[in-house]
């Protein structure tokens, strides 16, 4: 039987050190991303194609941001208001959003909707749910396209 060295005491301690590392990483991982990859999923489903007509986007955020007066929202009891100043939008205009959630996009929605007689629109509180939201709102003056987005925590 072979006695033991101090090469053997310095093998096992580097051994017990990478396994103590390894444990460290796996179990702070688990504590930083407890879901692992539950719910990561990209944006859309079309991510190439939708990536091609991305510059038309780049030219809607360009031309809303030359603009003087932006759409605002406020967070109310009630839900999301947005509201036009009367200088960037027709009356009766059209409006697009989209609301994606940032944690699950089974709760993203999209919708065209008119605008009304105060140049407003409502996302009401029951189509919402505790989170973080990215909202995205596109409408068309002049034949001009027009985008802003905003970051909203829902609470």
């Amino acid at each position: 039987m072979k006695k033991f060295t101090w090469g053997h005491g310095i093998a096992i301690a580097l051994g017990l050190f990478i396994c103590f590392i390894l444990f460290l990483i796996f179990f702070y991982a688990k504590l930083a991303f407890p879901n692992g990859n539950d719910n990561s999923e990209l944006v859309s489903d079309n991510y190439y194609s939708d990536e091609l007509n991305y510059q038309k986007v780049i030219d809607a955020k360009k031309n809303a941001e030359e603009l003087s007066k932006k759409p605002f929202f406020a967070q109310l009891p009630y839900g999301i208001r947005i509201a036009f100043p009367k200088e960037i939008i027709d009356a009766n205009a059209q409006v697009h959003y989209e609301l994606y959630n940032t944690n699950d996009k089974y709760k993203d929605k999209k919708e065209n909707i008119q605008i009304d007689a105060n140049n407003t629109f409502l996302i009401p509180k029951e189509q919402l749910s505790t989170g973080s939201y990215t909202l995205k709102v596109s409408w068309k003056k002049s034949d001009k396209d027009y985008q802003v987005d905003y970051d909203i925590i829902w609470k």
